[in-house]
């Protein structure tokens, strides 16, 4: 039987940029998302751990997720800010799990906050985004 969730589509249905990152979500409502990232050797800095960007780049698609989730026909969103405070490195192999909520959701902006998770469930960085609701063309 295949599955008719709208919102287990969504989530399913990621940009080939977060497939690339190893992205995976594991958990999808209006709410909240939740998802997995492997740190894989592609995604290190100079120092040998997590690039911040891949860290970044992680929380950006979690929030666009939860921002689509709640969108009407034919709307779409881009990211309009995003500040991220970084906490603990990310060793390579390590598996990152991110947790994204609505801190508001409005008609025209909505604003997630991601915490990131190292494997020992530390926090890694926390990543607050608002993302602007693209109306749908007339």
């Amino acid at each position: 039987m295949q599955d008719t969730d709208p919102i287990a589509a969504i989530a399913a249905d990621q940009p080939p940029f977060a497939r690339l990152i190893g992205l995976r979500i594991t958990s999808a409502t209006p709410d909240r998302v939740e998802a997995e990232m492997t740190v894989a050797p592609d995604l290190l800095n100079r120092n040998g751990v997590l690039h911040g960007g891949a860290a970044m780049a992680f929380a950006d698609n979690l929030g666009g997720t939860a921002t689509f989730l709640n969108l009407g026909a034919g709307e779409g969103t881009t990211t309009i800010e995003s500040k991220t405070n970084f906490f603990r490195a990310v060793e390579p192999g390590d598996t990152l799990r991110g947790i994204c909520t609505a801190l508001h959701k409005g008609r025209s902006t909505m604003v997630w906050q991601t915490t990131i998770l190292r494997g020992d469930g530390k926090v890694a960085a926390i990543v607050t985004q608002t993302q602007m609701i693209l109306q749908k063309k007339r």
